[in-house]
C-alpha cells in the first residue's frame, strides 16, 4: 500500500523510552515514533499497568474509530469482552486482531500486563457506545 507520503526510518531505542499518561489512566505509554515517521498514518506504543485502580471509560462499552487495531500481549493477561465474539482472556504471547468499530469492553487485567498496539490512523478516536444487545452493561 502506498499513501503517497514518505515515512521515515526509526531506530526506536528503548534506553531512551519515555512512558508518558495516555488514554487510560491506569496504563503508561511508550510512544515508538511510528505515529511521526508515518505522518499520521500508524501510531504504535507499548501500554503497560501502573498499579493504579481508577476505573474509567474503556471499561464500559466503547469503540475506536480506526482502519486497524493490533495488540500483541508482551506480558500479564488480560479479559476483554467483544460484542458478536464474547469474552476472550489474552496472555502473554497472544494478539488480537480488532476489527474496525467493533464494541468491546475491558473486563479485567494483570498487574504485569503489557502489549504491543499497532492503530490507524495515529489520531483514532475512542468513544463510549451502548452494550450491544443482549450484552451486560459495564460495571
Amino acid at each position: 500500500m502506498s499513501t503517497g507520503k514518505a515515512w521515515d526510518f526509526i531506530h526506536h531505542v528503548a534506553a531512551d523510552a519515555a512512558w508518558e499518561p495516555g488514554l487510560r489512566d491506569i496504563f503508561d505509554y511508550r510512544d515508538l515514533g511510528t505515529k511521526d515517521a508515518t505522518n499520521g498514518d500508524y501510531i504504535a506504543h507499548v501500554i503497560r499497568a501502573n498499579g493504579r485502580k481508577n476505573p474509567d471509560e474503556v471499561q464500559q462499552w466503547h469503540i475506536h474509530e480506526c482502519d486497524f487495531q493490533f495488540v500483541y500481549v508482551l506480558n500479564g493477561w488480560a479479559t476483554f469482552e467483544y460484542a458478536g465474539q464474547g469474552e476472550k482472556t489474552i496472555r502473554k504471547g497472544d494478539h488480537i486482531l480488532q476489527i474496525p468499530m467493533i464494541p468491546h469492553r475491558e473486563i479485567a487485567c494483570s498487574e504485569d500486563f503489557e502489549v504491543l498496539e499497532i492503530v490507524a490512523p495515529a489520531d483514532f478516536k475512542t468513544r463510549v457506545v451502548d452494550p450491544p444487545q443482549g450484552a451486560e452493561a459495564s460495571g
